[in-house]
């Protein structure tokens, strides 16, 4: 069953052994991120921090910092069994008979109970405070890194119409705290939000937003999963809890929120302010430099009666943000199995930061076909932000690297399998020759066939028959005792 709310989530964790409460005082100046940083590297549980220095609102951190987890939040024993359920929808065929289209009645009963449900009231309005009642800066947001240009709320779950359709988008981008009502709002070039700012911009018009903090971590799972524009996060979120997410509209404007999140910001963005934001201590492990983006005016916060702050901090892998990506990743796979039916599987090393470094393995079918895969991936959704793509062959087990790297530094010749090329790279790629626009590369390591211009024999691998695998497998225990 899904949580209904992060209250649930955290009653589950520590029922599990995956939350550790600590009543030590702590300070969200730094010392919060170094605990985390700490307990992040050497896998260990949730945090709530219940005696916060500068606030009375506990703080929770690294709820989704490990794979089990990721798997509690999402209500699954494996990835697999969404990728499982994924796959029956993209197997949908028109019924054929009266007998077909029986069968199919509970499949439709389930897809139409995941749509958002508005409701009138919520936990999340149980406390208002207007303009003038309240001051962001008693909220326990911390500065994560010494050279930080402040503090930032860096899980918030950003709601936004689109100025002309009306389609919500729900993202997930840093906020630098810049006073009592005013924040910064990190839309990078590519996201969904800067296109929603972009089209008011345009318009002139004054954007609505509302930032909802803490909630079903199915939400936030939803806010970070690479959909198209035009479908709405909270309608994966009901798909993944199997029931609609209860949104409860704001008060200061015409948007909607999850009606059980913990603390709700409202305002509006001016699409022609901007405002300096950062350095920020980023996920790459690299600081990302100070730039201009727009401004977040804050109207009302609502909350719950004693509310919890919920939120990360990023940096060098492993962290809460690894478990998070990889989900994502094994949930996508029947998705992009659609497009490029060859590809057997894909790995996303934590070290290559989501947009570094992707290992794809093929069913090879004919020359060239793992250049065609990876044009195909650069030119896929956030996929188009890969610096290196290495395409191996299908019996290669992308999962463990140091399998990969014997195979692909065997199977190489540099000058004639690695092609670079083009185009739009990660906004935080502090590397690329200019800002979000840089090069890439590509690496064949599959086996080079003689229509590939190949003609000396491949060789065969050295393994060990089966025969022998398995009469070893019996003398194992007499061998050496275990």
């Amino acid at each position: 069953m899904p949580y209904e709310d992060l209250r649930e989530f955290i009653r589950d964790l520590e029922q599990a052994g995956e939350l550790k409460r600590i009543k030590t005082p702590v300070s969200c100046h730094l010392e919060i991120t170094e605990i985390t940083d700490r307990i992040s590297k050497a896998g260990g549980p949730a945090l709530l921090f219940e005696n916060v220095e500068e606030s009375p609102i506990p703080v929770l951190i690294n709820a989704l910092g490990s794979r089990r987890r990721m798997l509690m939040a999402l209500g699954v024993e494996s990835y697999a069994d969404i990728a499982g359920r994924l796959n029956e929808i993209l197997d949908f065929k028109s019924p054929q008979g009266i007998l077909e289209k029986v069968k199919l009645l509970p499949k439709f009963a389930e897809l139409g109970a995941v749509f958002p449900k508005r409701v009138k009231r919520g936990p999340c309005q149980e406390i208002v405070l207007q303009e003038g009642e309240f001051d962001l800066r008693r909220l326990p947001v911390l500065q994560c890194w010494p050279e930080d240009g402040g503090r930032f709320i860096t899980f918030p779950l950003v709601f936004t119409a689109h100025p002309v359709t009306g389609r919500r988008n729900v993202g997930m981008y840093r906020m630098q705290l810049y006073d009592a009502c005013t924040t910064g709002m990190h839309w990078q070039i590519h996201k969904h939000g800067a296109s929603h700012w972009r089209t008011a911009l345009e318009r002139g018009e004054r954007m609505p937003v509302a930032v909802a903090i803490g909630g079903d971590p199915i939400l936030t799972f939803a806010a970070i999963f690479p959909l198209p524009d035009d479908v709405d996060e909270m309608l994966l979120a009901g798909f993944l809890r199997g029931k609609p997410v209860p949104m409860v509209k704001c008060l200061t404007n015409d948007l909607e929120v999850p009606a059980t999140a913990e603390i709700v910001l409202e305002g509006y963005v001016d699409p022609q302010e901007l405002r300096t934001e950062g350095p920020f201590g980023d996920h790459t492990g690299f600081y990302t430099e100070a730039d201009n983006y727009p401004v977040f005016h804050v109207t009302c916060v609502t909350h719950r009666r004693s509310p919890i702050y919920q939120t990360t901090i990023v940096g060098r892998p492993p962290m809460e943000d690894c478990w998070m990506g990889e989900a994502v990743g094994e949930i996508a796979k029947p998705v992009l199995r659609r497009q490029f039916p060859e590809i057997v599987d894909m790995h996303l090393p934590f070290e290559g930061v989501f947009h570094n470094l992707a290992i794809v393995s093929i069913r090879k079918a004919y020359p060239g076909h793992a250049r065609k895969i990876m044009n195909a991936l650069w030119g896929t959704g956030q996929l188009m932000f890969t610096k290196v793509v290495i395409v191996v062959d299908d019996d290669v087990p992308v999962q463990d690297p140091g399998y990969v790297a014997w195979y692909v530094l065997n199977n190489i010749d540099p000058e004639r399998d690695i092609q670079f090329t083009l185009g739009p790279v990660d906004a935080l790629d502090h590397a690329s020759r200019l800002p979000a626009y840089g090069s890439k590369m590509g690496i064949d390591a599959t086996r080079k066939w003689p229509s590939e211009g190949f003609t000396r024999p491949w060789p065969r691998e050295n393994r060990m028959t089966a025969e022998i695998q398995r009469k070893v497998d019996e003398k194992w225990r007499t061998l050496f005792g275990k």
